[in-house]
């Protein structure tokens, strides 16, 4: 069997473990069954786990009660890089081994720890998700303009996501929460149309600023985003990858003038401007 599932980026400034959109970026999973266990891999992470160790193989290994099967992993998603990877590796292996939906959401929530990115890689567009203890997984889409296009700076420097998180304050001040939820509501206003765009939609009072100091170039990456034509400007998930949000007219003038600026200061990183993805979990 084989299944696909689309790259995501969740935050989106102010909606911390929230929110997240499907992007244009694909893993790709293929089991067969067979006498042995083997595993075979391209894209990005190729050769790096092809054992028993694999996240792929693991998860396939258990929704199939077994390990007599051939997998092939092909991922055009960076890894440790907040683009979703693991949620959407997760999610394809899962529905490759036969899991359905519901199944293979559960199983990607449980494996990378947000069903934000996991409900994204599914639904495809922007989804609104979250665990609750009396409901379960709770995955809802929400509007988004077919206007806006996401310019990615990927940069060669790998991110942890605990990494990410241990720099977070335990608490935080009752005006930064009011804060993001006035960001939060202008943002999805703005996504859903892009005419309604609030150039502070995009403004985060809860986990950019904390994280800012483990990667210097992050401010000033997202300030030229900004200034080289994108309405918004954000950390993708945890980082290291940095999103521009910007029209399909201002789509190839931002990459080109976020390059030379990646040139001028020497940060090693790959820009392209992707769509979202609007349908999500594929298998056949």
């Amino acid at each position: 069997m084989f299944a696909r599932a689309p790259a995501s980026s969740a935050n989106l400034g102010p909606g911390f473990d929230t929110i997240a959109v499907a992007l244009e970026l694909y893993v790709e999973v293929s089991i067969e069954m067979a006498d042995s266990f083997r595993i075979t891999s391209e894209g990005f992470g190729a050769g790096d786990f092809d054992n028993e160790q694999h996240l792929g193989a693991v998860v396939a290994a258990d929704v199939l009660g077994h390990w007599n099967f051939s997998i092939h992993v092909n991922s055009a998603i960076p890894l440790s890089r907040g683009l979703g990877s693991s949620a959407a590796l997760a999610l394809a292996a899962a529905a490759a081994a036969g899991a359905s939906r519901d199944e293979a959401l559960v199983v990607a929530t449980r494996v990378d720890g947000h069903a934000e990115n996991a409900a994204a890689s599914l639904l495809g567009g922007l989804v609104v998700a979250s665990v609750h203890e009396r409901d379960g997984i709770i995955a809802r889409p929400m509007p988004l303009d077919s206007a806006w296009q996401f310019v990615v700076v990927v940069p060669a420097e790998e991110l942890a996501t605990a990494d990410a998180r241990r720099v977070l304050p335990a608490t935080i001040a009752h005006a930064d929460a009011v804060h993001n939820l006035n960001s939060f509501g202008l943002l999805l206003a703005g996504l859903a149309d892009h005419r309604a765009f609030a150039s502070s939609a995009m403004d985060d009072y809860l986990h950019q600023p904390y994280r800012m100091e483990l990667l210097p170039f992050a401010q000033p990456l997202l300030d030229e985003l900004r200034r080289a034509g994108c309405a918004g400007s954000c950390w993708s998930g945890a980082g290291s990858t940095m999103l521009g949000l910007t029209t399909a007219e201002r789509a190839e003038e931002v990459v080109r003038t976020v390059r030379e600026f990646l040139d001028r200061r020497s940060i090693a990183a790959t820009v392209g401007a992707l769509s979202a993805d609007r349908t999500g979990l594929v298998v056949r």
